[in-house]
């Protein structure tokens, strides 16, 4: 696994230095899923991620606490025994529903762990894309202080 990660390092770091040398321009690494970020639903999200009904898995596993102390560093992990293509994580309350979507290569190990905002308590929602379906996990976190903008 530690192979794929360094490929993984190493394209990103390439992406980003053709980004800043001008090969590529900043609105189209910006622009390739503005749609999505800028959903303002759960809805408006599953339409444009295509996502028709998402089932609940227990292939899926969503690691974040019952209560954020601060809603402004959110810890969240998504791990699945699916071969992931995609993940997404989601806050149902959130001004922008779409907090982080990730994309797998063939072979990668299916994990993610981040920290999101959350303005309010809210459900949660990981969704990982797994040989063209979507399956998922929910899950509420109380917030006592908020994060975006709270």
């Amino acid at each position: 696994m530690n192979q794929e990660r360094r490929a993984l390092l190493k394209y990103s770091t390439v992406f980003g230095l053709m980004a800043s040398a001008g090969l590529i321009s900043s609105a189209q690494a910006e622009d390739w899923n503005k749609a999505a970020f800028e959903g303002k639903s759960l809805d408006d999200v599953f339409k444009v991620l295509g996502v028709s009904s998402p089932e609940k898995s227990s292939a899926v596993t969503l690691n974040a606490p019952d209560i954020a102390e601060n809603g402004a560093v959110v810890p969240v992990g998504i791990s699945t025994t699916l071969k992931a293509e995609q993940m997404a994580i989601l806050v149902e309350k959130n001004p922008s529903t779409l907090a982080a979507q990730f994309f797998f290569s063939l072979g990668s190990e299916p994990f993610v762990t981040t920290r999101i905002k959350m303005g309010q308590t809210s459900n949660v929602y990981a969704l990982v894309k797994a040989d063209g379906k979507w399956s998922m996990a929910v899950k509420e976190i109380k917030v006592t202080l908020g994060g975006c903008g709270g």
